[in-house]
């Protein structure tokens, strides 16, 4: 079973969205813990990490194989890219 961890900005902002929106969310993580290679992997100074896209918002997260734990780092609008 993969253990899930949000760091302490992701549950902030999570906390601040509308309930459908983190219904929306909710779901998108159920699908990243099934697969979590289905993100984006990003490069430069985020390599180790992967995106998803969940209109408007993008999902960073970071998945460590060995410890099977799933690391919920941002959620941020996709404007502020």
């Amino acid at each position: 079973m993969v253990n899930v961890k949000p760091s302490e900005d992701f549950e902030k902002i999570l906390s601040k969205l509308d309930k459908s929106v983190r219904i929306k969310i909710n779901k998108l993580i159920d699908r990243i813990i099934l697969n979590p290679k289905i993100g984006k992997h990003m490069m430069y100074d985020r390599k180790g990490t992967m995106e998803v896209y969940a209109k408007p918002f993008r999902l960073s997260y970071s998945y460590d194989k060995n410890a099977d734990t799933l690391y919920l780092l941002d959620l941020y609008h996709k404007k502020k890219q």
